[in-house]
């Protein structure tokens, strides 16, 4: 198997910093984004976009049956969000990452790929419960065995805070380019965002905490 592997991509600031970590680590690196009926057709345009900017094959799969399991704030406009009182938030789409990661593993064994990458976090993680680390473990290796294939599974951002995520995008020399190209907004705004949904307020509380410690260590 060569030094390839597949990026879970939605466009956003934690799936663009994997990508350009990705890029320092792999030979060639292939895109998956999935279309589960987001309100925000900007996300999927938003990957397409970086993908094509920086040469990365991009494949968008169907995932549409996630929409009628699991109602959410991310795929229904008649579902507010809001911070969740006592378990996940309004924006948590259950099962997400499960499906997103067996997919992708589903892709990539048919081209011989065993490195999958996603940008979940343990340390920022708002409540999901499918972005910690000993999910992650479990599943990878519920997948070697479904699939009697050696997958690995790389979470490049899984003990890091908003703030580091930052620093990791300013190594690359990336992050001005992540700060005004990804899409993370809940509201669909590109770039900086609304400034208002959890998102962005987490977004931005990083980006300060980073510039912020940036300036004292120069």
């Amino acid at each position: 198997m060569t030094n390839k592997a597949v990026l879970i991509f939605s466009g956003g600031q934690d799936s663009t910093t994997c990508l350009f970590w990705a890029l320092e680590k792999f030979d060639e690196v292939i895109a998956v984004t999935f279309d589960y009926g987001q309100r925000h057709r900007l996300e999927m345009e938003c990957a397409s976009s970086i993908a094509d900017e920086h040469g990365i094959e991009h494949h968008i799969l169907d995932m549409s049956l996630l929409n009628q399991l699991a109602p959410n704030a991310l795929t229904r406009e008649d579902i507010a969000i809001t911070e969740g009182e006592n378990g996940p938030p309004s924006t948590f789409v259950e099962g997400r990452n499960m499906l997103f990661l067996t997919f992708a593993g589903i892709f990539a064994k048919t081209i011989e790929v065993k490195h999958l990458i996603t940008g979940v976090c343990e340390t920022d993680f708002s409540g999901y419960p499918d972005c910690r680390d000993n999910f992650i473990k479990s599943l990878n290796v519920t997948m070697n065995l479904a699939m009697d294939f050696p997958f690995a599974i790389h979470t490049p951002l899984m003990w890091l805070d908003k703030s580091e995520t930052w620093e990791m995008a300013d190594r690359f020399g990336k992050l001005d380019y992540i700060r005004m190209n990804t899409l993370t907004c809940y509201n669909g705004i590109l770039g900086e965002g609304c400034g208002k949904c959890p998102s962005c307020q987490l977004r931005q509380k990083g980006l300060d905490t980073y510039q912020k410690r940036k300036m004292v260590n120069t």
